[in-house]
């Protein structure tokens, strides 16, 4: 199955603040939702859509829900510093859920969308099944370290020579037309999760991780912090796992059990 084999639709809703967000959605609307959220200098479009991950879940019978992050994709990049209080993904996703009129779903996220999947259940959304993609304990626990390497890579962005350990962000900037105003205000939105806070992610979770990728610390550790959790191990570094076709089989083969 391929995305063609789909009907892709984009809506647009408003976010916290008025900040305009597209929704992106493919499968049967009264179908079982899962919503997905992408990583950071990504898009619904990079992770979920290109690589067919949505097209295996959409033909599972899914209805697959796929945000554009704010300063993301083809959601509004505003440059007002008023629109990144602080947890702002949070409350975008938990807008979002509110807003399509979300009760029974299941919520996955790859990295920074892991993350904000993590501080949404937190914060009281109630997905029955989670899927925690590129993420390890150290990426949670220890977000301010890995936000500050992304804020330089913004600062010194054009200078980055290859061999620096920034030059795949900026590149990866470059190619996805980020702006960089835009993505230095949200990075100072998001802050650190406490390893003990993970107790109450209660419901069934994967953990699915690139064999390469230690990006965000260690996916096995933060299997072990969370009540109910279980590891996929999937080919390919941070963001060379989500081109491949087990993170899809993955996702597909934990929902439908």
């Amino acid at each position: 199955m391929s995305s063609a084999d789909f009907d892709l639709s984009t809506d647009f809703i408003d976010g916290i603040g008025g900040v305009r967000l597209a929704i992106h959605t493919m499968g049967d609307p009264r179908a079982r939702p899962v919503l997905l959220l992408h990583g950071l200098f990504s898009s619904a479009e990079i992770n979920w859509i290109r690589y067919g991950h949505a097209a295996k879940l959409a033909a599972t019978g899914r209805y697959v829900i796929m945000p554009d992050m704010r300063a993301h994709g083809q959601s509004e990049a505003s440059q007002d510093p008023a629109a990144y209080p602080m947890g702002v993904l949070v409350d975008d996703a938990l807008t979002i859920v509110r807003t399509l009129g979300l009760t029974a779903f299941d919520l996955g996220g790859f990295s920074l969308g892991s993350r904000t999947s993590v501080r949404a259940v937190l914060a009281g959304l109630p997905p029955e099944r989670l899927i925690l993609g590129g993420m390890g304990l150290e990426g949670l626990a220890g977000w301010m370290k890995r936000s500050a390497f992304f804020i330089d890579a913004i600062d010194r962005f054009g200078t980055i020579r290859p061999g620096d350990p920034a030059y795949i962000a900026q590149q990866f900037m470059k190619q996805m037309n980020i702006d960089r105003q835009a993505a230095r205000l949200l990075l100072q939105s998001i802050d650190d999760t406490p390893p003990d806070a993970l107790a109450a992610l209660t419901m069934p979770t994967l953990v699915v991780c690139g064999d390469k990728d230690n990006d965000n610390g260690s996916a096995t550790r933060l299997v072990e912090a969370l009540p109910d959790a279980r590891y996929a191990e999937i080919p390919g570094t941070h963001m060379g796992s989500v081109t491949q076709r087990e993170l899809g089989d993955a996702m597909v083969g934990f929902l439908e059990e």
